[in-house]
């Protein structure tokens, strides 16, 4: 096997490991022991399990931010068709690749400030600033508020995702639209000013 093979292999078998048992219930020990290979390769390849996991993450992350911000992209879409088609990606991304979404929404560090499922998440909310600015400024909200109705958006997806990855109830798509009618909705009976109605 090259170093770029047994590379790969380790990162297969360690994202298996990381999935059913998280990355503090993994050892470099039982790395090693499911590749058939000594701790010191691991150690070799990527100085460490933290090593590891990081470069597991990233792949995660790179790819459902792939996924999402092509959808996020698609020209010629309202700003609701866009949100439902980002939460549909996200969906998808879940139930193509459990493994994958567990790792990174389970233990991927929120501190942290980058490569991880919370930074994949402003990112994508900084994608929904541009789709909400329009309404959002024609409805005379203050601009202040663009940002944390994005990151609550995307936030809500992700939650609901984790659910969803449970149970696999109702279809995707149901959810997809149902959680952008929430937040459609939502949007579109907010009171510009909720203080002075309590």
């Amino acid at each position: 096997m090259t170093g770029a093979q047994r590379r790969e292999q380790l990162i297969v078998v360690a994202r298996a490991l990381f999935a059913e048992r998280g990355v503090d219930g993994t050892t470099v020990e039982e790395i090693a022991a499911a590749a058939q290979v000594s701790k010191p390769v691991v150690y070799e390849h990527f100085g460490g399990k933290e090593g590891l996991y990081a470069v597991v993450v990233d792949r995660e992350v790179r790819r459902v931010g792939e996924l999402i911000m092509a959808v996020i992209a698609l020209p010629g879409l309202n700003s609701r068709e866009l949100i439902e088609r980002g939460s549909l990606a996200m969906l998808d991304y879940i139930d193509e690749c459990p493994d994958g979404f567990r790792i990174i929404s389970r233990d991927s560090s929120v501190a942290a400030s980058a490569g991880t499922f919370a930074s994949l998440l402003s990112d994508v909310a900084r994608q929904i600033d541009s789709i909400l600015r329009a309404p959002m400024t024609r409805r005379g909200f203050d601009p202040q508020l663009i940002r944390p109705f994005s990151q609550a958006i995307v936030g809500m997806v992700a939650s609901a995702g984790q659910i969803w990855l449970e149970t696999r109830q109702p279809d995707k798509r149901v959810l997809a639209a149902q959680l952008t009618n929430l937040a459609w909705n939502g949007l579109a009976r907010l009171e510009l000013d909720p203080l002075s109605s309590s």
